[in-house]
């Protein structure tokens, strides 16, 4: 869920700007470091990211009368790493939310936190965890697309709850209001979001494999042998 324009108090929204702007700028610069050394991976960052934008456009009704989306972020921290995907989300949700109306400017930071930084290191760490676990490629794909997209909401509940606490039960009663509201339709969107991901991971393993063994996504031929 994007956090829609105005909806955060003005002390929040300015609190996740400032939190989100260190790793954003990090991200802009491993950006232009990367299509500088390797002008040939300009089209799969670009890929990476209409693939987030596409997904993440997707505004599907919740059972609760809200809605949910994808966010896509996952597939873009297996190939270039959370930094990357971190300014990548910021000109995604910027886009968004001047053209589609989707989310917003004044939450901005606040969305860039839940979608762009955190969901993108938990599927950046879950892929990583994956590989020392030894288990299949396309398990390691699926957990990391699924496990970002949730992590996203989870930490955008937080959000929620820590500037709209439940008069009784506090910050974790507020937690838990927000989670049930999206859980019903956000669950089935990250499981379709991790089969969607092993389906075009496949295909990025056909048509653009010499790139992904740079990237150190795939194992090279030298390293396999050694």
């Amino acid at each position: 869920m994007h956090i829609a324009e105005g909806f955060l108090p003005v002390g929040h929204a300015v609190a996740w700007f400032v939190v989100s702007t260190p790793f954003v700028v990090h991200g802009a610069r491993a950006v232009i470091k990367e299509s500088r050394e390797h002008p040939e991976s300009r089209l799969l960052l670009a890929a990476a990211g209409a693939f987030t934008f596409v997904l993440s456009s997707i505004k599907l009704p919740s059972v609760t009368g809200s809605s949910s989306h994808p966010t896509g972020t996952g597939l873009g921290a297996i190939l270039f790493r959370p930094p990357i995907m971190a300014f990548m989300a910021t000109v995604v949700l910027l886009f968004q939310a001047l053209l589609l109306a989707h989310g917003g400017l004044t939450t901005l930071g606040a969305n860039v936190f839940s979608m762009g930084i955190a969901g993108p290191w938990v599927g950046y760490w879950i892929w990583k965890l994956n590989a020392k676990l030894g288990w299949s490629r396309d398990v390691g794909v699926f957990l990391a697309m699924a496990l970002a997209d949730l992590s996203t909401y989870l930490v955008t509940s937080f959000q929620l709850a820590l500037a709209f606490p439940d008069p009784v039960s506090g910050i974790p009663g507020s937690i838990a209001k927000f989670l049930g509201v999206f859980a019903l339709s956000q669950v089935p969107l990250a499981i379709a979001e991790g089969i969607l991901g092993v389906l075009v991971f496949r295909i990025l393993t056909d048509v653009a494999k010499p790139e992904l063994q740079r990237l150190g996504v795939l194992r090279s031929p030298e390293k396999v042998a050694a």
